[in-house]
């Protein structure tokens, strides 16, 4: 009994090393196809979840496969970058196996494309700096006001109109200066902005933005899609 234990073991560690090797390589090999289908700069970080990896390699569908994307891959500014998870990723393994795979179907496709407030505060110029507050943006810079370089700090929206990102400003104040109501008026104009945000792969459509810690996020999904190359 003891050594039929043993032996079961070593066959149950065999079998944790085959998979953990198996999902090693088909990690490697996801990337390179998703870099080819999405159009990307060079293979993203791709992480298969679920365990055992070998009963979905066989039944030809991965439940989740996440995927890091960085500016450089995405051909973005920098400052760019996107988390996106594809769920219900079917690729047959007999394809995998020839390296026939020409198209690779997927279920649902969930994600984050970050813009980080650098980015954004070069659309604005001078020395604009954004940051977070609450669920809005706020939006501190040296404004020209009648002829007065006045520091401002304004506070406005984050919203989406097609696939521009768009900051509407309600409220400015000057710093330590007192500037009628109708010049602030002005600035609350001049802050007002838009970014266009980069075409992203896999087909995926926006659909909110929210102010995050290190940037704008901007949620984008897509369903039943294709990766074809």
């Amino acid at each position: 009994m003891k050594a039929l234990l043993i032996v079961l073991l070593l066959a149950l560690g065999l079998l944790f090393l085959v998979d953990r090797v198996g999902v090693s390589v088909a990690e490697g090999q996801v990337a390179q196809q998703v870099a080819e289908r999405g159009g990307l700069a060079g293979a993203p970080e791709v992480d298969i979840t679920g365990f055992p990896f070998l009963t979905q390699a066989v039944a030809g569908r991965y439940d989740e496969v996440r995927i890091s994307l960085t500016a450089e891959q995405l051909g973005e500014p920098a400052g760019t970058r996107a988390d996106v998870q594809l769920y219900g990723v079917q690729v047959p393994l007999s394809d995998v196996i020839s390296g026939s795979v020409q198209a690779i179907p997927v279920e649902q496709v969930d994600g984050t494309a970050t813009l980080s407030y650098e980015l954004l505060a070069q659309e604005l110029g001078g020395d604009t700096r954004l940051a977070p507050e609450g669920d809005r943006l706020r939006i501190d810079r040296t404004v020209d006001l009648a002829g007065i370089e006045v520091p401002v700090i304004a506070r406005g929206t984050v919203t989406l109109d097609g696939r521009d990102l768009v900051v509407d400003v309600e409220d400015a104040s000057a710093a330590g200066v007192d500037v009628p109501g109708f010049v602030l008026d002005r600035a609350v104009d001049v802050l007002d902005f838009r970014y266009p945000v980069p075409e992203l792969p896999f087909g995926l459509e926006l659909t909110s933005v929210d102010p995050g810690e290190d940037g704008v996020l901007v949620v984008v999904a897509a369903t039943d899609t294709v990766l074809q190359g």
